[in-house]
């Protein structure tokens, strides 16, 4: 052996062992040569786990390698085979690429003649033995974190919602953070609501200031951390739920319901509220042939598709589900209370809403004070127990990132609330517009609300041929009710 690549290698969990770290390993080899009279061509120098040969340096060293003359004989020195792998499959194969290069691995404290076939007995077991470290290293630390689990410690890094906390004595567990802990569980008491989609909720929840994506949130809601509970895994099938040290989010009752509610299958889709939403007038309108109630579907054109009531009997009655829908709705914002009405309204907003509002944005301007003069003391003494020594450096860090983000956002609520509270103070009375015109926001409703509002006030008198119709008022809505004056009526023209 005339000259050698040299190759040292330290791990994250070996660079604290004594006799490991990178000079003193590149210290004996360089002696090794010097004593041997051996050329250095090289030396790579690598911090990586041996696992398998997937690191930078050993890819450099071994492109060297692969790009020597095909005559030239390499060798490759380092201390000891565990620093050239800990996986004996992986060795055995790197070794015979290797020997497809002319090149030789060899350890200094560890020799192995490869000209000796019995020296393999040896080789298999220096590659063993650090595979067999490895293997019981990754078995004791998992039995580590399954003891810890089952004594109710959260182990891994902190959910979205918690913060990861050390205690004076030492341990590890896991807090609420805000503002993240409070929307999580406002989306945990939506979600067991059953009112709306989960990826409305979501959507929500990011609005509220909630930073998750859409694959973590549906993990996130099947997280049973949030209740209190830390899954153990006792077999490959079965699992144990124990009870966490932590402080729960939400209780037991209400994850299982969310789960109940998140697992079963919805009947509704997005298609059938699309239908839903644009034929609103279903089951309302009478064909003039048949008296059968009109559906509504989509009809393919030949560059979109187009909505159309029509009916399924053989009359071929048809009218476009756009144009009818528009008719109703300039029906009906023709219509606006009725001057009494207006009057008695008025009374009980100006009486009740607005005193009520007030008295609550109040009580709310008082909770976020006192919420951030709370904020302000836990800073301060986090403070003191820091300059005291009892709290360490990383705690207080974190602790001080979470204080400002929750004094941020109290602030904002409560600039919110000053806000709120000058508009009702400037308000002296509210105007005719703001409850005359009640249906002028129609178009907005929601679908169930605009179902109910036609079931109210049905259409009738509907003119297929000329597209228009009337609306049909009980006697109960023609004393709050009367029809808006010197207000041209807009021609609808309608196709069949």
């Amino acid at each position: 052996m005339k000259t050698a690549y040299l190759y040292v290698r330290v791990s994250t969990d070996e660079q604290k062992r004594k006799g490991y770290s990178l000079p003193e390993q590149e210290d004996r080899l360089l002696k090794y040569c010097k004593y041997n009279n051996i050329e250095v061509k090289g030396i790579y120098r690598e911090d990586f786990s041996a696992k398998n040969f997937n690191r930078p340096e050993w890819k450099s060293l071994f492109t060297t390698i692969k790009h020597k003359s095909p005559k030239e004989e390499a060798n490759i020195l380092f201390i000891k085979w565990d620093r050239f792998s800990r996986n004996v499959e992986y060795a055995y194969e790197m070794i015979g690429m290797l020997r497809k290069y002319k090149t030789t691995a060899m350890a200094i404290d560890q020799p192995v003649d490869f000209s000796v076939p019995e020296s393999t007995v040896m080789l298999a077991v220096y590659l063993s033995v650090p595979e067999a470290e490895n293997s019981r290293r990754a078995q004791n630390t998992a039995n580590g974190i399954r003891r810890a689990k089952l004594m109710g410690r959260y182990t891994n890094k902190a959910p979205l919602g918690f913060i990861n906390m050390t205690l004076l004595d030492g341990k590890k567990i896991i807090a609420p953070k805000q503002p993240e802990a409070e929307i999580i569980k406002w989306v945990f008491h939506q979600l067991s609501k059953n009112i709306h989609k989960i990826e409305e909720i979501r959507k929500m929840a990011t609005d509220k200031g909630l930073i998750c994506s859409r694959s973590h949130f549906f993990r996130l809601i099947r997280n049973p951390v949030y209740c209190g509970l830390i899954p153990v895994n006792i077999s490959a099938e079965e699992q144990q739920m124990i009870k966490g040290m932590h402080e729960a989010l939400i209780s037991e009752s209400q994850f299982y319901d969310v789960q109940r509610i998140v697992t079963t299958k919805r009947q509704v889709t997005a298609k059938a509220d699309t239908l839903k939403e644009t034929f609103f007038l279903r089951g309302f309108l009478i064909c003039p042939h048949c008296n059968q109630k009109l559906s509504g579907s989509f009809s393919k054109g030949k560059t979109k598709k187009y909505p159309y009531y029509h009916c399924h009997g053989r009359c071929k009655t048809r009218i476009n589900a756009i144009l009818l829908n528009e008719c109703y709705q300039n029906k009906l914002q023709e219509l606006i209370l009725s001057n009494n009405a207006a009057e008695l309204f008025s009374s009980i907003l100006e009486d009740q809403n607005i005193k009520t509002q007030k008295t609550n944005y109040l009580h709310e301007r008082m909770l976020a004070e006192r919420k951030l003069k709370e904020e302000g003391l836990t800073l301060s003494q986090a403070r003191k127990l820091f300059v005291a020594r009892i709290l360490k450096l990383d705690d207080y860090n974190e602790l001080k990132k979470e204080n400002q983000v929750n004094s941020q956002c109290l602030k904002k609520e409560l600039r919110n609330i000053n806000t709120k509270l000058r508009d009702i103070d400037r308000q002296e009375q509210l105007e005719d517009k703001l409850f005359l015109d009640l249906f002028q926001g129609f178009s907005e409703f929601d679908t169930a609300d605009k179902k109910h509002l036609v079931s109210l006030i049905p259409p009738v008198d509907i003119d297929y041929q000329k597209g228009s119709l009337s609306l049909d008022l009980n006697d109960a809505l023609l004393k709050v009710l009367s029809k808006k004056t010197n207000r041209k009526n807009k021609k609808n023209e309608f196709y069949l």
